[in-house]
């Protein structure tokens, strides 16, 4: 974590530290809020006195429980899951299931803690929360996946709702997932209600659900260029991961004319100096999704260069999304990007930028939106999907691109008059944490001391 100077900043978080021993993914979630949060805050006495950061900073509640199952050679398997449910003065909690073998109660009280920030930049009436297991899914047959998610939901249906808590996918938890979860919630429960997003759109899933992250991460972009006069078209774009949200991303930038020189895996990053064209993407996809394969194939697939071991950020580029994992962008990394004069970062990943390069770009004339602003598509579309489960109704596709749209639009204006500084530049950082801080904040003072 990055020094603090400022004395109120450095015992809040001390507090933290001591309450939360070995987190340090929270621990730098919450400082990265607090940072511009406690001097925000300095004079407002009563704030401080309801302790309301202080508040938001502790889990409502975390639940953690044993699934056991059976593997298909009829051994019985026995893993953590976990459901965080951090705050919901504003509305139940929402926020996705993660599936994937890191997963840690840290981990999940870092992203609920965001997502509480996130889902109040939205202006939906949602809070905020956050769950998972450490199951791997990679290497397992699909009936294995089915007995994991059925085991899951078994426990977790005990603390969710359509009105309490309504969970997603996230990593290791796509459509397929959603599918046996929900199948399980609605066998328990006797009860076909909206109590899950990401479903498919044959019960009760919205349109462009999977493609709302990376559309979002790139409307943000265009929203912050257009504040300098600016768009994407013909414009170097480095995109860092290959899941699901840098492949929409990408197939997005295409779309909108910019060229997309990079995509890139845990063991290296390819790089495509005339950009990607959308038989390429759909190449990477299909490696991907149907056959997990790795980015080193895209060299006898298409032609690309590949760096084995490099992250995309050293590459020339005007424009950056890192949406690959937290941290993925240092020291190092952001001193790149300076150097290379990069207009703009807009975050797909959760957090994934280190304190150290925040510091760095901040005090450099780069945009950059914080995940909490630029990635919260997906739980944008997620809450439309409610409301569309509630109307029992399904809205088009472009109906739900539209209000995908107004709804980041919305997010950036937050932002920029929240942050907007002397120089006329724009702290984005600042701006969502303070955005997303004051409606979750009057919401808990609003309903008294205890």
């Amino acid at each position: 974590m990055s020094d603090i100077k400022d004395k109120d900043l450095a015992a809040f978080m001390k507090g933290v530290i001591r309450r939360n021993p070995g987190e340090p993914e929270f621990h730098q979630a919450v400082q990265e809020v607090a940072m511009d949060i406690i001097p925000y805050i300095r004079d407002n006495e009563r704030i401080k006195k309801m302790r309301i950061l202080e508040r938001m900073t502790e889990p409502d509640r975390i639940i953690s429980f044993r699934v056991v199952w059976e593997d298909d050679e009829g051994n019985i398997r026995v893993n953590r899951g976990y459901r965080v449910q951090q705050n919901n003065a504003i509305g139940p909690y929402k926020g996705g299931i993660r599936f994937h073998p890191t997963v840690t109660q840290s981990i999940l009280k870092f992203l609920a803690f965001e997502q509480v920030f996130k889902n109040s930049l939205t202006g939906l009436p949602l809070g905020g929360g956050k769950g998972g297991a450490d199951f791997n899914p990679k290497g397992k047959s699909d009936r294995e996946i089915m007995r994991f998610c059925q085991a899951f939901m078994t426990e977790l249906s005990k603390y969710i709702g359509p009105d309490t808590d309504v969970p997603a996918g996230d990593i290791g938890v796509g459509g397929r997932e959603v599918g046996y979860l929900f199948g399980q919630y609605k066998r328990l429960k006797d009860r076909f209600e909206g109590v899950l997003t990401g479903k498919g759109v044959e019960f009760g899933g919205s349109a462009i659900r999977p493609e709302a992250t990376g559309y979002g991460v790139v409307y943000m972009m265009e929203c912050m260029l257009e504040t300098k006069g600016d768009t994407l078209k013909g414009k170097t774009c480095a995109v860092s991961g290959s899941g699901n949200v840098a492949q929409f991303c990408t197939e997005k930038l295409i779309e909108l004319g910019a060229k997309v020189i990079s995509m890139s895996d845990s063991g290296g990053t390819i790089y495509v100096k005339d950009g990607m064209s959308r038989e390429n993407l759909e190449w990477v996809m299909d490696l991907k999704n149907n056959r997990s394969g790795r980015m080193s194939e895209c060299v006898a697939g298409f032609g690309a260069k590949y760096y084995e071991g490099d992250r995309p950020w050293a590459l020339p580029c005007e424009l950056a999304f890192p949406c690959a994992t937290q941290n993925e962008i240092e020291t190092a990394d952001a001193h790149a990007l300076v150097k290379n004069e990069c207009i703009a970062i807009s975050e797909g990943a959760n957090m994934p930028s280190s304190p150290e390069a925040i510091d760095i770009i901040r005090t450099s004339s780069m945009m950059h939106a914080p995940s909490k602003a630029a990635n919260a598509g997906g739980v944008a579309v997620s809450g439309l999907e409610m409301s569309q489960n509630s109307l029992r109704m399904s809205w088009s596709r472009d109906e739900v691109d539209a209000h995908l749209k107004k709804i980041i639009a919305n997010i950036h204006t937050k932002c920029v008059d929240k942050g907007m500084r002397d120089d006329g530049n724009v702290d984005y950082f600042k701006g969502a944490n303070i955005a997303g801080f004051d409606k979750v904040a009057n919401a808990m003072l609003a309903y008294g001391a205890l």
